[in-house]
């Protein structure tokens, strides 16, 4: 809901269809993935994760709070909502790795795939319901009162971590509190042909093709000519395509780098169709095909990032793969925002139609590479 409001409220309120607007506030949401990095890996592996994880979450109901009221009040700005997207970015930089690898303590490693999927699809029910439910809070009350419905929901959220069980956890033993060990994560992943690979891959896909707020707010807006309800239905759309993705994941078993392959050519594939659909249902079609393979690639980086690193590094090695994974786009956002902007919404999707491809031709050379290492001498 936050996001779908936010997103509609910059381009049909507070300025004229603007999708480099979007783009601005999309890359100042995002750039706190990178400006914080060397902080956020530091965060989770050394705090404890259910109280930072409180106090995250706590401070993002607020700003949601915030926002909804002056927007309710008709006090807000263009430059409010460039100071929010930055501000509440600041705070979800440090909660997503700690909410990731959370998910380390609350079952073993065994589960530790399948519970990671799961996560998601629960993140993804309600992605589905959001952006439809915004979309009828936005057309029968308006924008700022999907802003207070996402502040008030934090509250459950609050309480959920409160009434966990801690002394059933999983704990795992805290690094210890020393300077260099953003280097040391970063060292970790670069020395892991692996891990630099899976990096590789999520820069491409997260600079260039995870824009879907400028994707379906433009096409919405400017190709299908659609209202608040129909930008709502296309991000509910996609949202089922990314719940049957988590799904998928979630029967599947270990990850590996075949099944990244063909995750980031589905997405490149959906992106093409999308560009080229003719009319409203066939792009929702799409988006369908870019939702199942978006979420089957991020799950599966996901787990195999965390399966095959040490416990100790695990925290580093998350606030890196979101930093490259969310943090390209403050590059990637304006680019896109500017092309749809300057040549229509269609050539932006062309942008995520490349990265998928590209990122698949890096997957095919490192299992093609490992294949020569391995081979007998």
């Amino acid at each position: 809901m936050q996001r779908t409001a936010q997103y509609w409220l910059v381009l049909t309120q507070l300025t004229h269809r603007d999708a480099s607007a979007v783009g601005t506030v999309m890359a100042l949401q995002f750039a706190t993935q990178f400006l914080l990095l060397p902080w956020t890996g530091y965060a989770a592996d050394a705090f404890n994760q259910r109280k930072l994880l409180m106090l995250t979450q706590g401070s993002m109901g607020v700003l949601a709070l915030l926002l909804g009221i002056l927007t309710v009040t008709h006090a807000v700005a263009l430059w409010h909502v460039y100071a929010f997207a930055f501000i509440f970015g600041c705070g979800s930089a440090l909660d997503a790795p700690v909410r990731q690898t959370f998910v380390t303590e609350l079952v073993d490693d065994r589960d530790l795939p399948n519970a990671i999927a799961l996560n998601s699809t629960s993140f993804n029910a309600g992605r589905m319901i959001g952006p439809a439910v915004a979309g009828v809070v936005i057309a029968a009350l308006g924008t700022g009162w999907a802003f207070v419905s996402n502040g008030i929901s934090f509250a459950a959220v609050l309480l959920s971590l409160a009434f966990l069980r801690a002394g059933e956890l999983h704990t795992r033993p805290r690094m210890e509190r020393r300077k260099g060990s953003f280097g040391e994560g970063l060292r970790y992943v670069w020395s892991r042909h692996d891990l630099r690979a899976v990096m590789i891959m999520l820069f491409l896909i997260g600079t260039f093709g995870l824009n879907f707020a400028i994707f379906i707010s433009t096409m919405a807006v400017k190709v299908f000519h659609t209202d608040a309800r129909g930008f709502g239905f296309l991000d509910s759309i996609m949202a089922i395509g990314t719940l049957g993705g988590a799904l998928l994941r979630a029967a599947r078993g270990r990850p590996s780098f075949r099944s990244l392959m063909i995750g980031a050519l589905l997405f490149g594939i959906g992106c093409g169709l999308a560009a080229i659909a003719p009319n409203y249902w066939l792009f929702a079609a799409a988006l369908v095909i870019i939702g199942v393979a978006a979420l089957s690639f991020l799950n599966g980086t996901n787990a195999l990032m965390q399966l095959d690193t040490e416990p100790s590094m695990r925290g580093r090695v998350m606030a890196l793969r979101i930093a490259v994974a969310l943090g390209g786009t403050p590059v990637g956002a304006p680019i896109v925002g500017w092309a749809a902007q300057q040549f229509g919404p269609r050539w932006a999707l062309a942008f995520g139609a490349a990265a998928g491809i590209a990122s698949a031709l890096v997957a095919l050379y490192a299992l093609v590479r490992h294949r020569i290492e391995a081979a007998p001498a």
